[in-house]
């Protein structure tokens, strides 16, 4: 492999690396796709995914990835387990440090995405997909009518509980401190809100019931009186944000405070030949559907690059 030099190396195996291998695969770049740490990224968790166009009945999130895979292999994308630990983008081709043995590419796809901020709770994986989650736009609508909690202080919290409130009948923001990091303005949004309460000073310890395959209830405590109890719900939606996996390239690739990848154009880094799509540097609307579409982009301009390079 180290003499290999391949095409285009795509990271990540979520929505935008799939559509990416898709589209340079049948422009005979002969991807290589190193799934990543969290293979199918963010869809692998979820259930149903009904906002996909294309599916009226909906799919279940991990069947829509493995269709994507399938679709892209039959093109010729090659699909290998593992992740890259550094990376050196001085020169072309650049060289990807997977721990063993170095991968050379004439242009590289950053499709590694973001992962959502988990609270590490004891059932808290047990339960993603089945009331637990880290998108109200995905999955806010499975509890029109009942009651849910969102976790959280900051912008992002403010931001899903005012969402949740068109469907659910109640939101309780459980927060652990008694001041917020929300920004005034989406403070005063979810405060005016008549369906939005506060559980101020308040941390949570499990999530309930993973013998019923659904969330029931949350354990949590006070964190100055000590009084522990369990907090009737139907959902948990963590607001604490999401990490974009982009860690190795900071100090190459610009980056923005959060560590999100900074493009032109959409895709383009600063760095001539290496591109960059879906929720690795997207924090505003991490969703599969623009993903894909941002998967497409690179694609496209990834063609367009090793053209004019005459690979």
């Amino acid at each position: 492999m180290t003499e290999n030099i391949r095409n285009v190396i795509i990271l990540g195996s979520g929505c935008s690396g799939h559509t990416a291998a898709l589209y340079t695969a049948r422009a005979n770049l002969k991807p290589l796709v190193l799934e990543g740490h969290e293979p199918g990224g963010q869809l692998s968790l979820t259930t149903l995914v009904e906002n996909f166009p294309g599916f009226p009945d909906g799919i279940q999130g991990p069947e829509l990835i493995e269709n994507m895979k399938k679709q892209a292999s039959r093109f010729g994308a090659e699909y290998r387990n593992g992740h890259i630990v550094s990376a050196d983008l001085s020169q072309r081709p650049f060289t990807l440090n997977l721990g063993k043995e170095p991968v050379k590419t004439n242009a590289l796809i950053i499709a590694s995405g973001a992962s959502a901020r988990w609270l590490g709770l004891p059932n808290e994986q047990a339960l993603i997909g089945h009331g637990v989650s880290s998108c109200a736009t995905c999955d806010g609508f499975f509890f029109s009518g009942k009651e849910i909690a969102v976790i959280g202080g900051g912008d992002t919290a403010m931001e899903e509980a005012t969402f949740l409130t068109r469907f659910a009948s109640k939101v309780t923001i459980i927060h652990r401190r008694e001041e917020f990091r929300a920004s005034k303005i989406m403070l005063e949004r979810a405060q005016k809100n008549p369906k939005i309460e506060f559980l101020m000073d308040t941390v949570v310890e499990d999530v309930l019931d993973v013998s019923k395959k659904e969330v029931t209830a949350l354990k949590v405590r006070n964190i100055k009186t000590g009084k522990a109890w369990d907090f009737p719900t139907s959902a948990m939606f963590l607001g604490i944000g999401h990490e974009p996996n982009a860690k190795m390239f900071l100090g190459q690739l610009d980056a923005d405070k959060d560590g999100y990848l900074v493009t032109q154009q959409n895709v383009l880094t600063r760095i001539p030949g290496v591109f960059a799509c879906g929720d690795v540097m997207d924090r505003r609307y991490r969703q599969a559907v623009t993903a894909a579409g941002t998967g497409c982009m690179a694609a496209i301009e990834t063609e367009k690059f090793l053209e004019e390079k005459s690979h």
